[in-house]
């Protein structure tokens, strides 16, 4: 099983949402710090192509534990809802193609 941990704690701001996604899921030194670049990077995770640390074989998922979720939602709403908007385009982008949804949230 993958999974990945993003500590919602320390996202203040964009930068820092785009640091800490950068961290916990291994996106490239070249990755753009923007929601495209960030649903990119975590379409091809069967593919092992370099844009994630993760690389999924078939059937498997990727649980993102998100630390602090609750305040997360209530201090940073509207980085909140572009992520699970942006979530949701990975897995709708997987499911278009024949495949599961690969990505699991997890909050905690």
């Amino acid at each position: 099983m993958a999974e990945a941990t993003l500590d919602t704690e320390k996202i203040k701001d964009w930068p820092s949402f785009h640091a800490q996604s950068a961290e916990a899921f291994g996106f490239p030194n070249f990755y753009g710090n923007n929601l495209n670049a960030w649903i990119d990077c975590l379409t091809y995770l069967p593919e092992g192509d370099g844009m994630s640390s993760f690389v999924l074989g078939s059937g498997e998922q990727l649980f993102i534990k998100l630390l602090q979720f609750e305040n997360f939602a209530k201090t940073q709403p509207e980085i909140c809802l572009a992520f699970l908007g942006s979530v949701a385009s990975v897995n709708q982008r997987y499911i278009s193609a024949g495949d599961i949804p690969r990505l699991v949230l997890v909050p905690q």
